[in-house]
């Protein structure tokens, strides 16, 4: 997933945009991309009644096309969605867009957490399913995140996007507990360094994946590599096989970590995409503990030079470890030359 492609599929199941009965637009297929913002097609498919499905065979989106006259605000589409489809038998729901460029304070996180008792079998939650298109990820406001996790305890996926606007005393994540939690994903320009540290003292005893977009300073990702040091010990984590650590300007501090750290000895997947990954961090994973261990790892977008690609590709084949090694991203003409893939 990038941020030009909405989800199609998640919670295993196809996609599908809830459509308000305002609007006079033919039905959609769940899991294909709905119509661009400005799409030139008359009157395009998009979305799906109450009734078409199953509350369980798909993935409900709820999302205010702000471009759209005929789209109510976010908190209506809501209303009508609960009022019109079983939600006690919703597995998977996404929150896209909700205002115009998604700056002000998602309303329906507030909204989820006092109706929890109205989804028992929630097990599936992303909020902030939103494409460049729509806004900048560096303008998305990434809304409380504990608060969600505690209302939903049985909840086995979430995933957000956004940066943190939230006052000083009012963080978006606070270190929680959560027994049944296996997915964890929170996509960011700039994520900051207290949220970053509040998921590494989180308590997650079920976790097997956690991907985390770092980001850059300029929005607001202040964290460095020592805000990770609780996570590389992996003692809250015992369950933890597949790490992203991703969209970095500290890459090569990260793979250096990395190399020595408790946690990456019972890794299956790492992914150090969208950063600025370089010879230096790819030397620290060659000469740190072995990682035959490793079913993967993953360089998307990085800086590594040819020969440093093809000698850190060579040693995980000599492991039995598979390798999906981009060829390099070209250095900008001004700073040290390198940059994260995701920021504004």
């Amino acid at each position: 997933m990038g941020i030009h492609r909405y989800l199609d599929h998640f919670g295993g199941l196809p996609v599908a945009d809830l459509r308000h009965s305002y609007s006079s637009e033919p039905s959609a297929v769940p899991g294909e991309q709905p119509p661009e913002t400005y799409c030139r097609q008359p009157n395009p498919p998009y979305g799906i009644a109450p009734g078409e499905y199953a509350p369980d065979a798909v993935a409900w989106r709820l999302r205010r096309r702000a471009w759209d006259s005929e789209d109510p605000e976010i908190t209506e589409i809501y209303e009508y969605f609960a009022d019109t489809v079983d939600t006690s038998k919703v597995t998977a729901l996404i929150i896209g867009g909700w205002d115009e460029d998604m700056s002000e304070e998602n309303p329906m996180v507030e909204r989820l957490v006092r109706d929890a008792h109205r989804f028992p079998a929630l097990r599936h939650l992303y909020v902030g399913d939103i494409v460049q298109e729509e806004s900048e990820i560096s303008w998305i406001t990434l809304g409380p995140v504990t608060p969600l996790l505690e209302a939903f305890p049985l909840l086995a996926e979430l995933g957000v996007r956004g940066v943190e606007n939230a006052p000083v005393d009012s963080p978006a994540f606070s270190p929680v507990r959560h027994e049944h939690l296996r997915r964890l994903r929170i996509e960011s320009g700039g994520l900051a360094a207290r949220i970053v540290r509040a998921v590494c003292l989180s308590e997650l005893p079920a976790l097997e994946e956690l991907e985390l977009w770092l980001g850059i300073g300029e929005y607001g990702g202040d964290a460095s590599v020592d805000d990770l040091a609780e996570l590389l010990t992996g003692a809250r984590v015992p369950a933890l096989r597949r790490l992203g650590l991703m969209n970095s300007e500290f890459q090569d501090e990260i793979a250096e970590a990395l190399a020595g750290a408790p946690l990456t000895a019972r890794l299956e997947t790492l992914d150090l995409s969208m950063g600025t990954l370089g010879d230096r961090g790819a030397e620290a994973l060659l000469s740190g503990q072995p990682l035959g261990q490793l079913k993967e790892l993953r360089i998307r977008h990085h800086f590594l030079g040819e020969a440093m690609a093809d000698r850190l590709r060579t040693a995980l084949r000599a492991s039995g470890v598979s390798s999906d090694i981009s060829p390099p991203v070209d250095t900008r003409s001004w700073g040290d030359g390198r940059y994260v893939e995701v920021s504004e």
